[in-house]
């Protein structure tokens, strides 16, 4: 008896959970944001980085393209998941827009909300990107992530990898975050 209780309160568990999570992360999604909030929320979190981390507009000069995902919302209670929109730039301009989403299982309490920076160094790793039907993080293409302190600069000599990423939660570059795993979809806008 004692032994179905355990499970049955464990099953609960497990779909309160499921609940939950799925729950957070269609709030995200359930609202779509157009074009126009897309690119406007683009705008802030680019300004931002520009703030925040010297030698970035240095750096995203040299850059082929730039993906921006403002306020990527993440959440888990055991299961997690996240979801955002955002735009990439070639030149300055959007030329598509895209979504990211991942979904993981563990020990995870809580939500966050973060912008999402990758910068395509090279023509090749830019090309395979826009090629793809859905880049996955890891397996398409690796993404150095980039972890400065607060006064920190970047060194755009030193940045050789193909693909380099940037994390910022409410209180700037956030640290010891992966991307491995985050799939990214081309969005029809």
């Amino acid at each position: 008896m004692r032994d179905i209780k355990l499970h049955a309160m464990k099953v609960f568990t497990a779909i309160i959970c499921f609940t939950v999570v799925i729950g957070f992360v269609l709030v995200g999604t359930s609202h779509a944001k157009t074009a126009k909030e897309i690119d406007a929320s683009v705008d802030a979190s680019l300004e931002r980085f520009h703030k925040e981390v010297k030698g970035a507009e240095e750096f995203l000069k040299s850059a082929k393209g730039v993906l921006v995902l403002p306020g990527v919302i993440k959440g888990g209670l055991v299961i997690g998941g996240e979801y955002g929109e955002g735009a990439l730039r070639i030149d300055g301009k959007t030329v598509d827009y895209y979504s990211t989403a991942s979904a993981s299982y563990g020990f995870q309490l809580g939500g966050q909300k973060k912008d999402i920076i990758l910068v395509f160094m090279q023509e090749d790793a830019l090309n395979t990107f826009r090629e793809s039907s859905g880049w996955k993080a890891g397996v398409d293409g690796s993404v150095a992530l980039v972890k400065i302190g607060a006064a920190a600069s970047l060194d755009t000599t030193k940045m050789k990898e193909p693909i380099v990423g940037f994390v910022f939660g409410q209180k700037g570059l956030m640290y010891n975050l992966t991307l491995e795993g985050s799939k990214f979809t081309k969005l029809k806008k």
